[in-house]
């Protein structure tokens, strides 16, 4: 008997942590949101009707994540500091 496929209870925000995943490395994303699920605003998401991790109030070192960043590409060890300039981070180096 075959085992019925669950979907993701958040199946835009795993999409998107896979891609952050796949920029930053497993242990920097890991670290995020352990962090914040541990009560430290550096993970949240919500989606679904659904919470994971801790809401930054006004915190400027926090990405706000909303429709404008599905189609963002990060490089492999991007800090993120050339989001918002003209510069794409493969120029940076």
């Amino acid at each position: 008997m075959d085992m019925p496929v669950r979907k993701h209870p958040m199946p835009e925000i795993a999409a998107f942590v896979t891609e952050l995943r796949d920029a930053f490395g497993d242990a920097t994303i890991d670290q995020a949101v352990a962090r914040g699920k541990a009560g430290e605003p550096t993970f949240f998401a919500w989606e679904n009707g659904r919470t994971v991790g801790t809401k930054a109030s006004d915190n400027p070192n926090c990405w706000p994540v909303d429709n404008s960043v599905r189609d963002r590409h990060y490089c492999r060890g991007c800090d993120g500091s050339c989001i918002g300039t003209e510069t794409r981070c493969s120029q940076r180096r």
